[in-house]
């Protein structure tokens, strides 16, 4: 089962790049449009990288009862953060004068519930994490803290990789 959750991370990161280069650009929008994952990409990666973590632990049936807490708050957390981008985005194009006391509040209120949604991802973990033996919570740190980072980051390489052929490109016009 972990090896079909790496499959899938690895098709859609991918896919992903592949399809953003792809698509190129349109007159007067820039690279950020064209590589802009949709709701239901980001699902889908919310959903590969929950799949990881869960075939990485192994869980027992009496581990499986905690599951769908943290299940349910990873997924909260990460709708919580595409509502974030999205409030960013319409900044970043609002027309006109921008009031920096409600850019300060609004990112306040961002961090405010940031912490509250990371508060309740490490409350849903707890149980679970009590009920794990070494070589569970040897996979989960490992999982965290190179496996689901390095992904990121080839994602992050894939994509400045596209930025950088799409600069070549216009100058080159």
């Amino acid at each position: 089962m972990l090896k079909t959750a790496i499959g899938i991370i690895g098709v859609l990161i991918v896919t992903n790049s592949t399809l953003a280069h792809a698509q190129g650009k349109t007159e007067g929008q820039g690279v950020q449009m064209s590589e802009r994952l949709s709701p239901s990409d980001l699902k889908a990666i919310t959903d590969a990288r929950i799949a990881i973590v869960k075939a990485a632990l192994q869980l027992t049936p009496e581990q499986e009862r905690y599951w769908p807490a943290i299940e349910q708050a990873v997924r909260a957390r990460a709708e919580a953060r595409q509502k974030r981008v999205a409030a960013l985005e319409a900044l970043s194009n609002q027309q006109g004068e921008v009031d920096p006391f409600k850019v300060l509040k609004d990112r306040a209120d961002a961090l405010a519930q940031k912490a509250a949604t990371l508060n309740k991802l490490v409350d849903a973990w707890q149980p679970l994490y009590q009920t794990l033996n070494d070589d569970q919570k040897r996979r989960l740190g490992f999982v965290v803290t190179r496996f689901l980072p390095a992904l990121k980051d080839a994602y992050d390489d894939r994509q400045m990789d596209a930025y950088d052929e799409t600069d070549e490109d216009e100058q080159g016009e």
